[in-house]
């Protein structure tokens, strides 16, 4: 199941479970759609891939699997990143 991580890694932003900003990539890298969108260009800065809207787990199901409290560190490669978009930044997600 998905840890649901509290924050962007971009920013540092607060993303609750419920929040509709909240993107990931298929390794649950999470940003703030602003970060993921505009700063990254869909272009996940630790593995290449692209981002999704997380998805909101139900309020049931929250208080039996609650949502990860540990927040990532705020950082990104720039570096690392500008050759991920060199790379994939023209190329189509399924076809990365």
């Amino acid at each position: 199941m998905l840890e649901l991580r509290p924050s962007c890694e971009g920013c540092g932003k607060l993303l609750p479970p419920d929040a509709t900003e909240a993107m990931i990539c298929s390794y649950e890298c999470t940003f703030c759609e602003a970060c993921a969108l505009s700063r990254l260009q869909n272009v996940c800065p630790n593995c290449g891939g692209n981002f999704e809207h997380r998805p909101i787990r139900p309020q049931a199901m929250l208080a039996k699997h609650p949502a990860n409290e540990a927040r990532h560190a705020v950082q990104i490669d720039e570096a690392a990143h500008a050759a991920f978009l060199e790379r994939y930044g023209a190329t189509l997600p399924r076809e990365r």
